[in-house]
């Protein structure tokens, strides 16, 4: 019977060295593999054919060796880019090396047979749009602050009329710089009179600013839900922005309507975790007091309080013990 777990991330990762941890605690057979390492440090041989018709093969890392067929689930976090492997080729080459890597060894990695994904590759990229987000947790009746995508001065300007203090949240981070460090562009209030013709460069989000009482960060993984309220000691806009290490946690209980939402929106996306956030405007036992901002499909969590439990409950699901299979 397949046991093995296939944890698939960049060799600098907190938050997999935790399940990681966990799972070797119960003894389950685990390999880690960055696919970008692809080369003598990652080799394989993959098969398949009319005698065989699932991918089978064997897979080796500098110190792991693992069959396709007994790997049982994958924990998919964040691999290395292709393109990373590559950047000493010129640029046809590095992108016609990149685009092999990923659509043969990545091919095969992300459709093993009866394997249980948390989160498939796929799924985190169809659920990684906040339009779709907030389309998505409109549907289900959750309430979402008003937003606006544009492009134009006169939407924009239109919209803070019409709605009061505006937000401006990036849609991704910043990518990295020339020397390779990232950055941030936290949500931030704006003027309609800092509107410009740069706004039809490219797409802006803006929202109406929620008059909140607190935020919320809720992570489920499987039919398990942790929930804290979390606080800023400056009362920050956007909590992230500052130290997280200073940051005020209280655990809360997610309203039963609100949790079956979240449970509704994961699977309507494919996905066996998400890391959610709210925005509280009043009595937390209200589900309409809860507004929905968004949800990470591949959300960092081991900075939580508590994080030792929701490792506890990814080695659950991902182990045979807790259904490693679907």
């Amino acid at each position: 019977m397949a046991s093995t777990v296939l944890v698939v991330t960049a060799l600098e990762d907190v938050t997999a060295d935790w399940v990681i941890g966990a799972l070797n605690q119960r003894e389950v057979p685990v390999v880690r593999v960055d696919p970008a390492d692809i080369g003598p440090a990652l080799t394989f041989g993959f098969r398949i054919g009319e005698d065989r018709p699932v991918w089978g093969g064997r897979l080796r890392t500098a110190s792991r060796e693992v069959e396709l067929g007994e790997v049982a689930a994958v924990y998919y976090r964040r691999p290395t880019p292709y393109a990373a492997r590559f950047e000493h080729l010129s640029r046809q080459q590095r992108e016609f090396a990149t685009a092999e890597a990923r659509h043969g060894l990545g091919g095969v990695l992300n459709h093993l047979h009866s394997a249980r994904y948390v989160n498939h590759p796929s799924a985190v990229t169809r659920a990684d749009f906040k339009p779709a987000q907030l389309q998505r947790f409109a549907e289900l009746g959750l309430t979402i602050p008003p937003t606006l995508v544009t492009n134009t001065i006169e939407a924009a300007r239109k919209f803070a009329a019409d709605h009061g203090p505006v937000l401006y949240k990036t849609f991704r981070g910043l990518p990295r710089d020339e020397d390779g460090h990232t950055g941030a562009i936290w949500a931030q209030r704006v003027a309609p009179d800092a509107f410009d013709d740069s706004l039809t460069v490219t797409a802006h989000l803006f929202q109406a600013e929620i008059p909140k009482t607190g935020d919320v960060r809720v992570t489920v993984v499987g039919r398990r839900v942790f929930a804290q309220q979390i606080a800023a000691p400056d009362g920050a806009l956007d909590w992230r922005r500052g130290d997280w290490n200073e940051l005020i946690h209280a655990p809360i209980t997610v309203p039963a309507q609100v949790e079956a939402a979240l449970y509704s929106y994961l699977a309507s996306f494919g996905l066996v975790f998400g890391c959610f956030d709210f925005a509280l405007t009043g009595g937390a036992e209200d589900p309409e007091h809860w507004t929905a901002i968004e949800c990470n499909p591949n959300g960092q969590w081991g900075w939580l309080p508590d994080a030792a439990d929701i490792t506890e409950a990814f080695a659950d699901i991902l182990s045979t013990e807790g259904g490693g299979r679907p």
